[in-house]
């Protein structure tokens, strides 16, 4: 991006996931036009669009302000909802609708985590359209709270990234990074997994549930990366993997609960378990859940879609064994060989977004509980085996 481009507009286009949230909007509304703008008391720039009606407006690209209703959100620091600008007594003779030839209209408040004014998230259509629904505002006003919460975060990856040069202060900084990690991402994604549960309960349109479960499958799938990327730094940093071992008789239920949560995250896939009952042992199950869940999401992932995958978990003889099988291509005694080494991907399937860690925290939690994973590859069909003492 060319250094002439303002700083605000650089931290909207460095957070990888606002041309999906742009997009959802747009969809979930039926607006044409949807985007986040940077205004102040005299100026109004454009920092990220999803243009359907060819309105022509680009990143970096200014608006006088005072030809927009985004003025009067940074005022008042409420949002401004119009379901049809002919039907409004506010705003039916207002300049501003005129001027941009818009029937329908949103503009949602953003601000950073500290209070101050960033901008909004605002939308336009030149027809009207049902926005000031509660399924609706809860869902708008939630994205832009994500928003807000990604800026504070890359911000703070940002400054993380330049103290770690700083070798005296690495020792300090360990904590700060996992910090920055555990809560200041886990917390947003918190209210994002409540806000589409809730939008889902309330919702009766189809449209609007197959969004929510968009959302919902995306910010589980971010809170796995969260804990991969946290384990991986706490590893690597000398605190450790860290375990919990108890005895427990009910391992199997913390299983079944992962097979059940990934059946609902991924409906159009088959996944047929075959968890025994009252498998007693000495682990961390919540570790042993964080295994399967890897290793689950790794056979979705890289798995024919068309092939159901099966989960098998038992004690057998003096061994508790877990396998997780899909089928797939063959691999390659060369790709098996870098399977558990942190930040590989294969390259199976395009569009892989992963970080590539998954399966190395598999192999450390295997660690952990005194056991070993192995893969096997033949036929088609790839198995990975966990096992570790049942004693």
């Amino acid at each position: 991006m060319p250094d002439t481009v303002p700083q605000h507009v650089r931290e909207i286009q460095a957070i990888a996931a606002v041309p999906r949230v742009l997009e959802t909007v747009a969809t979930m509304t039926g607006l044409g036009f949807v985007c986040i703008a940077h205004v102040t008391d005299t100026t109004w720039t454009t920092c990220a669009v999803h243009d359907e009606l060819g309105f022509g407006l680009r990143a970096g690209d200014p608006l006088d302000v005072t030809t927009t209703l985004c003025e009067e959100v940074r005022a008042t620091r409420q949002p401004i909802v119009i379901d049809s600008v002919r039907d409004s007594d506010s705003y039916r003779d207002h300049h501003t609708p005129r001027l941009y030839g818009f029937q329908s209209y949103f503009s949602i408040p953003i601000f950073r985590p500290d209070g101050d004014y960033f901008g909004t998230l605002c939308g336009l259509d030149p027809e009207p359209a049902a926005l000031s629904e509660g399924a609706t505002m809860s869902a708008l006003t939630l994205f832009a709270e994500l928003i807000s919460r990604q800026l504070e975060t890359d911000r703070s990856l940002r400054d993380t990234r330049s103290d770690l040069l700083s070798e005296r202060e690495t020792a300090e900084l360990r904590e700060q990074f996992i910090a920055v990690l555990g809560h200041d991402l886990r917390t947003p994604l918190s209210a994002i997994l409540t806000g589409a549960e809730l939008l889902k309960r309330r919702s009766t349109d189809p449209a609007t549930d197959k969004i929510v479960e968009r959302v919902r499958s995306s910010a589980m799938r971010m809170a796995g990366l969260v804990d991969n990327v946290v384990d991986f730094t706490r590893g690597r940093m000398g605190s450790g993997l860290a375990l919990e071992l108890c005895q427990s008789a009910d391992v199997h239920l913390m299983l079944d609960q992962v097979v059940d949560e990934l059946r609902g995250v991924y409906p159009d896939r088959v996944i047929r378990s075959d968890i025994a009952r009252d498998i007693a042992l000495r682990s961390d199950p919540q570790r042993l859940a964080q295994l399967l869940s890897n290793l689950l999401k790794n056979a979705l992932l890289h798995g024919d879609s068309g092939e159901p995958i099966h989960v098998d978990a038992r004690v057998d003889g003096a061994s508790f064994v877990l396998a997780v099988s899909n089928a797939g291509p063959d691999l390659s005694q060369a790709v098996i060989d870098q399977l558990f080494k942190p930040y590989w991907r294969a390259t199976s399937r395009a569009g892989d977004e992963g970080l590539g860690l998954g399966l190395y925290i598999v192999d450390q939690i295997a660690r952990g509980h005194d056991g070993a994973i192995g893969v096997t590859s033949t036929d088609g069909r790839i198995t990975f085996t966990f096992s570790m003492p049942a004693a």
